[in-house]
């Protein structure tokens, strides 16, 4: 028997996509309709993970309208949130108004994120010259003369290298990419993290929504017969929480949402309660010579208002429409891909400034009080004044400056 090393796969494309997620998929879906050769890698077998983004806000929902798309998606499985709403205290208060933007998305979309991510393999899966790669985890980058020309995975079969004229990192905020890359990261910080998990649900409890009450901050996801669960808690205070006792979990949850008192032993094991450790950060620069970071991989977002996926899909779309044409003319330049960040910058640090004022403002002085709360006067005016929930819904539902496809289907001439 011998000992040697496997030997070492080789594949050749113009653009590899690290990262199956959201931005990598539409990323990848977009080049190829645009008769870009794009290999796309995914570390799993599959895109079955519980506890990822499931919302799809009204700009992905148009971007899929503007690729023919919407219809078909929104045959699958979802469930519709035309208005966001939070319960302060005793005062339950409409926060956001989806149903003033167009019929066709004004509305978020709950959807498990493995359909999503299946429908867009699919779709893109038409393209001869698209490469849904499974199992294949990057390790580290190719680099000659400067110039990152591919990267190294292992994969059940052995190592691959994937060679290309551009490799993006879309493998969220652990990143290897942008790791390997020795890209500088700034910490802008997040004084909380969040357990996820899911309750059942009955026909005449609550829809989506948030409770906010002294010491407790609880998102609501109405996923049809069960909840999504987020519950707020401080920075690093999972171990401590733990260290009390599943028991005594169930009943912070209960005392939180009182209606889910009677299910909260749904809750069997911390199996069935996840850890989402939350940071907010952004890389000085996106990309080198031959490399680009989008998505999670460029900027950890926040959960608050559930927009990070959506955001990165937003980066995928800015990025096929500056990048395809040199990608196909073989002009590619580093100066292609510093125009991706000047794009997204500024949507990105708006978004991001957004999200630690609500921590600093509203977050961190509900965990840390202990005293009942109310809502302010100012926060009651969005019940008095219905035009004021149109400014949330379009910061969570279309976002700083969407982006719009402009990158051509080959296919169609």
């Amino acid at each position: 028997m011998s000992d040697a090393a496997p030997a070492t796969a080789s594949l050749a494309t113009t653009c590899c996509v690290v990262g199956g997620g959201p931005a990598g998929m539409v990323l990848g879906l977009l080049l190829a309709r645009a008769g870009i050769e794009v290999v796309v890698l995914e570390k799993h077998a599959d895109f079955l993970r519980d506890f990822r983004g499931d919302t799809i806000h009204p700009s992905t929902l148009e971007i899929m309208d503007e690729l023919g798309l919407l219809d078909e998606l929104l045959k699958l499985p979802h469930n519709k949130v035309p208005r966001l709403g939070v319960q302060i205290g005793d005062t339950s208060i409409n926060v956001a108004d989806f149903t003033w933007l167009p019929p066709r998305y004004a509305f978020i979309a709950l959807m498990p994120q493995w359909d999503f991510l299946d429908f867009l393999a699919s779709k893109a899966r038409a393209y001869p010259n698209f490469k849904l790669v499974t199992q294949a985890d990057v390790v580290d980058l190719i680099e000659e003369r400067g110039r990152i020309v591919g990267v190294r995975a292992q994969t059940p079969q052995g190592p691959l290298d994937v060679l290309a004229n551009l490799t993006v990192g879309c493998d969220g905020r652990r990143s290897t990419v942008r790791a390997k890359a020795g890209l500088e990261v700034e910490d802008i910080g997040a004084p909380i993290d969040v357990f996820w998990m899911r309750l059942s649900r009955r026909p005449d409890d609550p829809t989506s929504g948030g409770r906010l009450a002294a010491g407790s901050f609880v998102a609501m996801l109405d996923r049809g017969d069960y909840f999504q669960l987020a519950y707020v808690i401080p920075k690093s205070a999972a171990e401590r929480i733990k260290e009390q006792g599943l028991p005594a979990f169930r009943e912070i949850i209960a005392k939180a949402l009182p209606f889910l008192a009677d299910r909260v032993d749904e809750l069997k094991t911390w199996d069935d309660v996840k850890l989402l450790t939350v940071s907010i950060d952004r890389l000085r620069t996106w990309y080198r010579a031959g490399l680009l970071c989008i998505g999670d991989a460029a900027h950890a977002m926040s959960p608050i208002g559930g927009v990070g996926i959506n955001l990165a899909i937003q980066d995928a779309v800015a990025a096929a429409n500056i990048l395809w044409k040199p990608l196909k003319d073989g002009t590619l330049s580093t100066f292609d891909l510093a125009k991706v960040q000047h794009r997204r910058t500024f949507p990105t640090r708006v978004t991001q400034r957004l999200q630690v004022l609500a921590q600093n403002r509203i977050v961190q002085p509900v965990l840390s009080s202990n005293q009942p709360l109310q809502a302010s006067w100012a926060v009651r005016l969005f019940n008095q004044l219905p035009l004021l929930q149109r400014i949330p819904a379009r910061i969570v539902g279309v976002g700083i400056r969407p982006e719009h496809v402009r990158s051509p289907d080959a296919a169609s001439g």
